[in-house]
């Protein structure tokens, strides 16, 4: 049971969050910059810039990132071999916009050490907009006023907008704005910080990023006008180009001489004005940025022109109606409520936000693990998008998920090649990536995740379930799906029995549990491999009867045998889940249960996460997970395994995982929830729920965890809200956390939307727009309209005592080969990093 499930009713300092709604608000600078920085991060998808302040500093890590926007790296193995992951990719910070630094009386506005009368930052989630404003006493003890705002546009999503106003309350002094593009990247800014001449290096930590011992950005050209800057780059190993442009518009009520200069690595403009008291000066400032694989900077400079030139001529206030219109749409589509529950509202509604930050116009490319809030995971994406964000988008934004699967579809290519590298057939998909070529150097717990495969086939067919759009699925999805299915069908094996019963296996993989890895027949990989099977199979099948010269089209330029669709049915059904009747769980591979367990009960809480402190060949000899994996199938493939096989397994799996991936706490609660150990669905939940506002993993400074923002959606509509779907066709069974008055939240299916309210004693569904739904609740069948329909609810499920997930099961039972399971951990909990006490061999037999 993860140490994660025991957190305060409000774990989020209200002192300096304060709490509200729609809103998150800081009340007074200072603090974890970082976790700051990643939180207040305004983003569309595309482009994304950290919540540093306008002044430039104090800062932890400054950040402005393009999705897809990258260089490449040699990596170097200590051991290489045949196809190890050879060229590593980094998303890169592009030149810092964001710098709108203020002088009063010549000395600079640095909010750690200003005598601040008010000071609030917040980001309100329906505009979009990080806005600030303070009152500063400068030294000279005059009052000013300092507002700042920062937009990152969903419509237009190559532009920002900032703005800074200053208005003197007391006094009149000098004034000045230095407004810049500072290259990080490549160089020391004025305060020492930089990465200029710091030696490619890595962590120890592999959630982190790459630093870069050679210049990154070749500047390209440099351009001013009196009231336009651009900077053009390529990347140096990549070959990628960028370009960044900025405008500027000033008003005052006093004289404003301004300059303006541009560098290889800077561009700046200054504004300054003698302001009498009363008196303001307000500066703005358009921003942007395009990027290619290799268009030349000259052209991307053209679009930058073309960028700002379009917000020169209908001003500020237009684009912010029109991301206020944008959010309106979203949240119609989005919105979970839950009334009555501010802090669970409030952190509920800023994870979404966090999906649109992450999604909206990622426009084809992927959906990086955190987004374009921070550096973490170099910027990869995973199959975090596939399982734990797509859901979300098809169900609320399908062109959303529409763009996020066409990244993928555009990649097979890279992943045939991939395939033909590790001997297959078909197509294999990168573990990480981001421009398609696989970037997991450790491949026991990287490339062996042959399960992304699998991942990507279901949310292709989740997608054209739900949205219907067949259209897609005939000419982008059936390709993917044929391929991973051949990946499969090459992959595995039969094994017959002596009595003539065949069985297909697959062999040498690892799970979405990196604590177990390079294993034999994952439970999760097969469970997942058979419905990918199947769907390619049916999915073929589907074109030929709607298209049969799309369908012939298909045959020729894939070389598909119609033989392969029946070898795909004989794969699937013929394969092995493995079983032990025992104990009445299915095994997370075959040979789990030799292991013995870890106690992570007496496992010291500075030992986790595991992977930080421990070897991982320590960690592979134990039943230990670092992550749901027989409970993630249960979840996903739910309709294959019975109420009491979902319970046993939750029972067993549950005592025995770390949470020690941000992945792992929405899934158990799906499934506790499910299976009726409601306290602990609640308590996964809210370990979800503040992964990031609330920094449970100390590494939010890193960027936002996506994943788990997408899996709070989940928990919510699948865990609580009890929704299912087979083949497009929704299902509820309800369960409502004791003492939560209602559950609401819209959901799109086939064009129509459905808003649910789930209450204590009765479930609502009412059509919002579209064309009637038949759902069924509790197994009865209902017709959603308009009028809205209530169906009674007896109860909200089963509600289980939680006693039972306290301790590891099977401890003290023999397994089959008449060995007793015991329980301990690889070092002393009083001293890690000494061995742990000798004790007599008779002590342990008699003890077991």
């Amino acid at each position: 049971m993860t140490r994660l499930r025991s957190l305060p009713a409000d774990p989020v300092d209200r002192t300096h969050l304060p709490l509200d709604e729609w809103r998150l608000v800081e009340s007074r600078p200072g603090g974890d910059l970082g976790l700051l920085e990643t939180l207040f991060t305004t983003a569309n998808g595309y482009l994304g810039m950290r919540g540093t302040p306008a002044e430039g500093r104090d800062v932890d890590s400054h950040g402005t990132f393009l999705n897809g926007f990258h260089e490449t790296w040699q990596i170097n193995h200590a051991e290489s071999a045949f196809g190890f992951a050879r060229t590593g990719q980094t998303m890169i910070s592009v030149p810092d916009s964001t710098v709108m630094k203020l002088y009063v009386d010549d000395e600079p506005l640095l909010l750690s050490i200003a005598d601040l009368v008010e000071y609030e930052r917040w980001i309100d989630f329906r505009e979009g907009v990080l806005r600030r404003e303070l009152i500063w006493r400068t030294p000279a003890g005059k009052r000013v006023k300092v507002s700042t705002s920062r937009m990152v546009s969903f419509t237009q999503r190559h532009l920002a907008l900032m703005t800074l106003q200053v208005t003197m309350l007391d006094g009149s002094a000098p004034i000045a704005v230095s407004s810049q593009i500072i290259n990080r990247q490549d160089i020391t800014d004025d305060y020492g910080r930089g990465v200029d001449g710091t030696p490619l290096t890595t962590t120890d930590d592999p959630r982190r990023t790459t630093d870069f011992s050679h210049r990154v950005l070749e500047p390209l050209q440099d351009w001013h006008s009196e009231r336009r800057m651009l900077l053009g780059y390529r990347a140096a190993d990549s070959g990628m180009t960028l370009a960044v442009g900025a405008d500027h518009t000033v008003e005052s009520d006093a004289e404003v001489e301004q300059l303006v200069d541009t560098s290889a690595d800077r561009g700046r403009q200054v504004f300054r004005a003698h302001l009498e008291q009363g008196g303001s000066l307000t500066v703005r400032k358009a921003v942007a940025y395009h990027s290619s694989r290799s268009v030349p900077h000259r052209e991307l400079f053209d679009r930058c022109r073309r960028t700002l030139d379009r917000v020169r001529a209908v001003g500020f206030e237009a684009q912010y109606r029109d991301q206020h219109a944008y959010l309106t749409d979203f949240w119609e589509r989005s919105d979970v409520q839950m009334p009555g529950m501010p802090v669970e509202q409030q952190a509920t509604r800023w994870c979404l936000f966090q999906l649109a930050q992450a999604a909206a116009r990622s426009d084809q490319w992927g959906i990086p693990a955190k987004g374009l809030t921070g550096s973490g995971y170099e910027g990869h994406y995973f199959w975090d998008t596939e399982i734990y964000v797509v859901p979300f988008l098809t169900f609320t934004e399908p062109s959303w998920a529409r763009n996020a699967l066409r990244f993928r579809s555009n990649l097979l290519p890279k992943a045939r090649e991939r395939a033909r590298e590790l001997n297959q057939r078909g197509a294999l998909f990168p573990w990480r990536t981001i421009n398609g070529d696989e970037a997991s150097a450790y491949y026991a717990a990287g490339t062996a995740q042959y399960h992304i495969n699998a991942d990507v086939s279901y949310a292709f067919s989740q997608y054209v379930d739900v949205t219907g759009d067949v259209d897609f699925q005939h000419r982008d999805g059936v390709r993917v799906l044929v391929e991973t299915a051949r990946m499969w069908a090459d992959l595995g094996f039969w094994r017959l029995t002596a009595g003539g019963d065949a069985s297909f296996h697959i062999n040498g993989v690892t799970g979405p549990d990196e604590y177990t890895t390079v294993v034999n027949n994952n439970m999760f990989t097969n469970v997942m491999a058979r419905h990918n099977l199947r769907r390619a199979a049916r999915a073929v099948r589907e074109l030929r009867d709607a298209d049969e010269g799309a369908h012939q089209v298909l045959l020729a330029e894939l070389d598909l045998d119609p033989l392969e669709l029946e070898q795909w049915d004989a794969c699937a059904d013929g394969m092995f889940v493995a079983k032990d009747e025992s104990l009445g769980i299915h095994l997370q591979e075959d040979r789990f249960l030799e292991r013995e367990v870890w106690d992570l009960s007496s496992t010291p809480p500075e030992a986790f996460p595991l992977l930080l402190n421990f070897h991982p060949l320590v960690i592979y000899r134990f039943q230990v997970l670092k992550q749901a994996d027989v409970v993630l199938a249960l979840f996903l493939r739910g309709s294959e395994f019975s109420a009491e096989e979902k319970r046993a397994d939750f029972e067993y799996y549950d005592p025995i995982t770390t949470g020690d991936s941000s992945l792992s706490a929405v899934v158990q609660s799906i499934m506790a929830a499910e299976v009726g150990h409601q306290k602990a669905a609640l308590d996964y939940f809210r370990a979800g729920l503040f992964v990031d506002l609330a920094d449970l993993h100390g590494n939010t400074s890193d960027g936002v965890h996506v994943a788990s923002a997408g899996g709070v959606w989940n928990a919510l509509v699948h865990g609580f809200g009890g929704m299912r779907h087979e083949e497009g066709r929704l299902s509820f069974d309800p369960r409502l956390p004791e003492g939560w008055p209602e559950l609401s939240f819209p959901l799109t299916v086939r064009g129509s939307r459905v808003r649910v309210r789930v209450l204590p004693e009765e479930i609502i569904l009412t059509l919002e727009t579209g064309a009637e739904l038949e759902v069924t609740v509790r197994g009865r069948s209902v017709a959603v309209t308009a009028a809205g329909a209530s169906v009674p609810l007896a109860d909200q499920g089963p509600v289980l005592d939680d006693a039972v997930l306290a301790s590891p099961v099977g401890l003290g039972d023999q397994r089959a080969d008449g060995t007793i399971v015991t329980s301990y951990v690889p070092k002393d909990p009083e001293d890690p990093w000494e061995y742990p006490a000798l004790t007599d061999p008779d002590d342990i037999i008699e003890e077991a």
